[in-house]
């Protein structure tokens, strides 16, 4: 069964494009029709792309890996940072912090700092300093929160990069085209598709379009972090079974030697006993 139908998306104005005189000829095998100026954008194709992207990021959650959320436009920001945080991977709804990718581990370094700070407040070592000095460390420490608070967890550069509106995250997407970071993207009629690898042609200004879209895409990803829990189960099961089997082989292969043994010492008695009798 598809994670999303037709009449979801339509309801939700998922096939609304941007203007024809702001189109992107790219993106012409995913118009149905022009309307009154305005592009037209065939939703069963939408369906077909949606459900593609949702199976691929299932396979990256059951692996374990992290997809990057990226949205910092108004109409986003909040669903994207929900549906994000519902399937525990980072986002970005904030300003998109150049290099993020490509110098990862400056990043990081800054991510490290904010973790220091709250250490060295928890511990009483800023008790001494200043009030001045105490405000400019919290407002620092506010700022990195709010910049890269989301992506704390992030200790290695994600698996996948999902954005919303390709036009507005377009260094985001240079950054990940440069790394060989899987591209997955609603794109409207006026973007270019050609960096993004999974690509789902939509709405991405209306909030309830990008809702729509997300809600299948991280429904997917819940799945593959549920299967994933699942193996894990299993594989422990089958790991405290292996021990017991084991242990009950090497039981039995004492048993099988003592009973030969026995056998050898009453065959060596018996030919004593004969031995005597000659």
């Amino acid at each position: 069964m598809s994670r999303v139908n037709f009449d979801t998306l339509l309801e939700a104005g998922c096939h609304f494009g941007h203007l024809k005189r702001k189109w992107n000829p790219a993106m012409a095998p995913y118009i149905f029709m022009e309307r009154n100026g305005i592009h037209i954008i065939d939703l069963n194709k939408t369906v077909v792309k949606v459900e593609e992207a949702a199976e691929a990021l299932k396979q990256i959650a059951k692996s374990g890996k992290k997809v990057l959320f990226v949205a910092t436009k108004k109409q986003a920001k909040q669903v994207v940072a929900e549906k994000a945080a519902s399937v525990n991977m980072p986002y970005v709804i904030e300003r998109w912090p150049g290099g993020m990718l490509t110098n990862f581990p400056t990043i990081r370094k800054a991510v490290k700092k904010m973790a220091t700070i709250d250490k060295l407040t928890n511990d009483g070592t800023y008790s001494n300093l200043s009030k001045r000095e105490v405000l400019q460390i919290s407002r620092q420490r506010a700022k990195l929160e709010k910049n890269l608070g989301s992506i704390s967890d992030l200790t290695r550069l994600p698996s996948a990069l999902f954005v919303v509106d390709v036009l507005k995250e377009n260094i985001a997407i240079r950054e990940a085209v440069r790394l060989g970071i899987p591209v997955f993207a609603i794109v409207d009629t006026n973007s270019d598709p050609s960096n993004v690898d999974y690509v789902i042609p939509a709405n991405d200004d209306a909030t309830k379009s990008v809702e729509v879209i997300l809600d299948a895409c991280c429904a997917a990803m819940a799945e593959g972090l549920e299967e994933r829990k699942a193996e894990k189960v299993d594989m422990d099961a089958a790991g405290e079974v292996a021990p017991k089997a084991a242990k009950k082989k090497t039981t039995k292969a004492r048993m099988g030697k003592a009973e030969e043994d026995a056998i050898n010492a009453a065959k060596a008695a018996a030919f004593v006993n004969k031995e005597d009798e000659a």
